[in-house]
């Protein structure tokens, strides 16, 4: 996928952005606070639906408007087609060609990965993130995904009213078996997809984090995958009564990554927490293209030198460039790129909400 223009509408500091961007490398350079994020960050909300800074999108929208629209094109197998998001009257609004359809219709035809100076928390934070960031690349390959999950959310939302209302049994029952007959799917398509996932991301992580040995990841669907999840719910639903929630069930997933040298994410630094989210990001993009003809996500790389040594930096720049993916890098000099970068390259100058191309 390749994203030919990019506008934006009250987004944050920018009133209004037009920006045409190349196949290649799009750097976008300029001081603190002068609004490179912000252009990664839209590229994202049109795959995502939501900001990788916050997750509030009234904080998105410029100071004195009542929301912002972002909208771009995007360039398939040479066919180009409008997408676009827009927060208006408190509303998320999607537009696939020109037509209006659901936040999910339009995340299935974009696919931007972006790697940020918080990425580190992908493997420092919480389990939510780690299953936002699973569920992305399984919604990409599993067209049944995004069904199952909002049915079992709907479930899941459900038992946990009837729970904290200390519900019966037999009230309980139906839920039960909601729950199962959603969720055991859903745990199916988890695991083929984490299985290609750790195929793909395995060398990458022993590229870039040799000092470390070999690398293992794992995952805890939530539930033992061996038995009903029915079964599970039944047996623990008096437990589940004392603490107002369910326990067991996809919700409560993750994952995990050891090495061999370093089990303990304690033993890492801060810079090879984001080495090896970069390396999975880049699993994830191998994955995506594999399963949608060979076309890479638009990654986005905002800051890449935050907490990350040089010699490892050129190890990051070189991976992207083999990819030959479309990538959109923001840095504070323009000297930022590789001079071994091959392909096209555009080169923008970002001061104070006003974007300059130089090259």
């Amino acid at each position: 996928m390749i994203l030919t223009r990019l506008r934006l509408a009250n987004l944050r500091l920018f009133e209004q952005l037009e920006l045409d961007l190349v196949a290649g490398w799009n750097l976008f350079f300029g001081g603190n606070g002068a609004g490179k994020t912000t252009i990664l960050e839209a590229a994202c909300l049109l795959s995502h639906g939501r900001s990788f800074r916050t997750g509030s999108h009234e904080a998105l929208a410029r100071t004195g408007s009542d929301g912002y629209a972002i909208y771009g094109d995007i360039e398939t197998e040479g066919a180009v087609r409008g997408v676009g998001i827009a927060r208006r009257n408190g509303r998320l609004e999607a537009r696939l060609g020109g037509q209006a359809v659901a936040v999910g219709e339009l995340m299935r035809h974009t696919a931007v990965l972006c790697f940020e100076p918080g990425s580190h928390e992908l493997l420092a934070g919480g389990s939510e993130g780690r299953r936002r960031f699973l569920d992305w690349g399984v919604f990409h390959v599993e067209h049944e995904f995004l069904p199952a999950w909002s049915r079992y959310q709907r479930a899941l939302r459900q038992r946990n009213v009837l729970l904290r209302l200390d519900a019966a049994d037999a009230e309980l029952a139906p839920w039960n078996q909601e729950l199962a007959r959603s969720g055991e799917p859903l745990t199916r398509m988890r695991q083929r997809y984490f299985a290609v996932l750790a195929q793909a991301a395995l060398p990458l992580l022993e590229e870039l984090l040799p000092e470390l040995g070999q690398a293992q990841l794992s995952l805890s669907a939530g539930h033992d995958p061996n038995r009903p999840l029915q079964e599970e719910l039944v047996e623990r639903q008096a437990r589940d009564r004392e603490r107002g929630h369910s326990t067991r069930g996809p919700h409560r997933a993750d994952w995990s990554l050891a090495f061999e040298r370093a089990p303990s994410r304690e033993h890492w630094s801060r810079g090879q927490d984001k080495l090896a989210a970069f390396a999975l990001l880049m699993a994830q993009a191998q994955c995506h293209a594999a399963s949608h003809g060979g076309r890479m996500p638009v990654l986005c790389l905002d800051d890449v030198a935050s907490e990350i040594d040089q010699a490892h930096r050129a190890r990051v720049f070189d991976m992207v460039g083999r990819s030959g993916a479309q990538v959109l890098v923001t840095a504070t000099d323009q000297s930022a790129l590789p001079a071994t970068h091959e392909g096209r390259v555009a080169m923008f100058h970002v001061e104070q909400a006003g974007v300059h191309r130089l090259l």
